[in-house]
Parts: structure tokens; C-alpha cells; sequence
């Protein structure tokens, strides 16, 4: 058996989807060495992070710019603003096509082949319960020369505003000052949003931005006091007093999983805030996860946000951590009377209560005729000679 390998890479087309809020992602087709095919999606701010200059700084031209041959990651042609450089820049068709064509060394090294494996969320299909269907949109040949070219739309990015100065701490961080207008491209539950302007990308955290038309997050969802199993993978000590401390592998049920990435959880009887960053649902591989805490933390919550200032007059509409104790203290008592079963009661106890066991509906009384007709031959001379 030869070894894995990337034999060709295509640009499909993007979805749009709606879960756990609004973003997109781009369809690959990827063909492997044993000539199999397999659809894979990722987003653009996975894209955007991806590249190979750690791994090989001179062909990447870090040391001398004249040594690069790793080509340069084509700027999205929905980003308004950008046409004039991803003109120059080409397509991610033609990017990834240049990137097969890079030496072994480059084009079959385990970074670029880990990025196209086939993930259990490129499995997952639409459930029938989703208000909302992904929305595919393939992208269409270039009739002149028959080869396809890239995404055009109808992308319609979400427009907030900065209510405070925020300064990057890593290189895939997005600098703001306060009132500037950005382009959300991803809504990630960790509570990292990707954004662009016209002439910067990157992540910023969720609690430095507002909606130009309400303070409240359209897309948070409701609580869900049933709440879902997760597994912490990194321990976090409360702050504030709406927040709770949990060690390292503790077991928690989360209640509320809001879009600035600090989820409500419960344990026990107990509810309070939680970095979402932190959590990981049990028997998920938390590398990914651990990445990602190690490049950025867990984001600022809007309650530490000293300067902020807002365009909206009232503020956010947020329950209290004594309403989502309250609310999930009586879904739990609900959820236990339920599951317990019910006593049988005695004859004597249901006569007691009222509660005689029913009685079997009387049918109606049927016709002389009826009776006549069905009735024996005896029957019927009795009945005559009573006559």
C-alpha cells in the first residue's frame, strides 16, 4: 500500500447555513491516491489560518522573498472592496491547484493532508427538525474557456459596530477602535467572531460588538433547561460572582449557550457563567479545541469592558443567574415526579377518592324487528301465543 495523497483538489461551490448561527462554508471535492472522492466543507476563517510558512519558511519566503513558491491565499471575492487584488490574486481553485503542484515535500505533507481528511461534521446531514435548510449554491463555469471560477455571491455578510477599542494580541486577531463597522463572516461558539473591513480580517471577540439595529443578539437561542452533557478541558476560576469554577474533567450540563462564547451551565443545583471555549462534548478529540485555547483564550465578557459606549439607549436583555436557577430547579422537580412511578391504590382507596374503577359502555336496546329476527323458533311461538 503506497503512500496517502492528495491527487487533485476542486472548488464546489459554498453553503449557506444557519446553525448555530449564520455563516458559510466552502464545498471541496477532494480526489485522493486510491482515486476515491470525498466532499469536504470548511469555512473561510479555517482557510484563512491555514498556511504552511512555520512549516516551510524559505519556500514560503519568510527568509528571502525571491525564494517563495508557496502562493499567496486569494482574498474571497464576497469580501466587498477586494476585487482590484483578487484579480491579481487568482482563485482558491487556482490556489489549492498550485499547492498539489508544490514538491512531495510540500503538496503530501501531513498538515495540508490532515486539513482535507474527511471530518464526522462533513458527515452529518441536515436534521429534520432545523427551521432552517442549509442553502447550497455551486459554482458555475466559466463558459469562454469551460474551467470554473470562484464564488460571486449572493453572500450577504452581518454589519456590526465596535462599542470599545480592542487591541489584537495575536497576528489572526482583527484590531478595532470604537464605533468602526465590520463584516461577520463566522459567528464561532466560542465566542471569537471573524470579521473584515475593506482592508483587515481577522478575530474578534463577540463582547466588543453590537448590531446597528438592536443591542440584543438576534441569533442567541432560547435556554434549554434539559441541558446538554459536556466535558470541561480546562479549569476556570469565577471571576464575577454570576460565574461558576469547575476543575478540569468535571461533568456539567449546559443550559444556555449564548453567542458571546459564556454559556450557562449547571451543576448540580448550581448555574453560572462558563468560557465555551473550555467545554467539549464527551468523546470529541479536544486538540482542536486546545489550539485554539492556547492561540486565543477565552474572549473578554462585555461586563469587564471598561470605556464602552453603545449607540442603543436601553441595554441587552440578559436572565439572571437567579431566574436560570429558578427555571432549572422546577424543570428538574418536573422531570423526577415524571419519571416516578404511580402507586397502585387499593379498591378501598379508590372508593375513597371517588375513583371506581370504569364501568363497560351498555349497547343500545335493540328493535322488536331485530329481536324477532334473530330470536330462536321457541321464542317466537311463546311470543305468539302471548299475542
Amino acid at each position: 500500500m503506497g503512500d496517502t495523497f492528495i491527487r487533485h483538489i476542486a472548488l464546489l461551490g459554498f453553503e449557506k447555513r444557519f446553525v448555530p448561527s449564520q455563516h458559510y462554508v466552502y464545498m471541496f471535492l477532494v480526489k485522493w491516491q486510491d482515486l476515491s472522492e470525498k466532499v469536504v466543507y470548511r469555512g473561510f476563517p479555517e482557510i484563512y489560518e491555514f498556511h504552511l510558512k512555520e512549516m516551510f519558511p524559505i519556500e514560503a519566503g519568510d527568509i528571502n522573498a525571491e525564494n517563495r513558491i508557496i502562493p499567496h491565499l486569494p482574498a474571497p471575492r464576497w469580501f466587498d472592496g477586494q476585487r482590484v487584488a483578487e484579480s491579481r490574486q487568482g482563485t482558491l481553485t487556482e490556489y489549492f491547484g498550485a499547492l498539489m503542484s508544490l514538491p512531495v515535500k510540500i503538496s503530501r505533507c501531513p498538515h495540508l493532508l490532515d486539513f482535507f481528511k474527511v471530518r464526522p461534521d462533513d458527515l452529518k446531514l441536515p436534521t429534520d427538525n432545523q427551521v432552517k435548510k442549509p442553502e447550497t449554491y455551486l459554482v458555475p463555469k466559466d463558459s469562454k474557456n469551460n474551467s470554473v471560477t470562484d464564488i460571486t455571491g449572493p453572500i450577504i455578510l452581518q454589519t456590526y459596530r465596535a462599542i470599545a477599542d480592542f487591541e489584537k494580541s495575536s497576528g489572526s486577531q482583527m484590531a478595532l477602535a470604537t464605533g468602526d463597522v465590520v463584516d461577520v463572516v463566522e459567528k464561532s461558539e466560542s465566542g471569537w467572531w471573524f470579521c473584515q473591513t475593506k482592508t483587515k480580517r481577522g478575530w474578534v471577540p463577540a463582547s466588543y460588538l453590537e448590531p446597528l439595529d438592536s443591542p440584543d443578539e438576534a441569533e442567541d437561542p432560547e435556554p434549554n433547561y434539559e441541558g446538554e452533557p459536556y466535558v470541561t478541558i480546562k479549569a476556570y476560576t469565577a471571576q464575577m460572582e454570576d460565574e461558576v469554577s469547575l476543575q478540569e474533567g468535571e461533568t456539567i450540563d449546559v443550559i444556555h449557550k449564548l453567542l458571546d462564547g459564556w454559556w450557562v451551565v449547571r451543576k448540580g443545583d448550581v448555574t453560572g457563567y462558563f468560557p465555551s471555549m473550555y467545554l467539549q462534548k464527551s468523546g470529541q478529540d479536544a486538540a482542536q479545541a486546545q489550539r485554539q485555547i492556547k492561540s486565543r483564550g477565552a474572549p473578554p465578557r462585555r461586563s469587564s469592558i471598561r470605556n464602552a459606549h453603545s449607540i442603543h439607549q436601553r441595554s441587552r436583555k440578559r436572565l439572571s443567574q437567579d431566574t436560570y436557577r429558578r427555571n432549572s430547579v422546577r424543570f428538574l422537580q418536573q422531570r423526577r415526579r415524571q419519571a416516578r412511578p404511580e402507586p397502585q391504590r387499593s379498591a378501598r382507596e379508590q372508593a375513597q377518592t371517588g375513583g371506581a374503577k370504569p364501568q363497560p359502555a351498555v349497547p343500545p336496546r335493540p328493535s322488536a324487528d331485530l329481536i324477532l329476527h334473530r330470536c330462536s323458533e321457541s321464542t317466537k311461538r311463546k311470543l305468539a301465543s302471548a299475542v
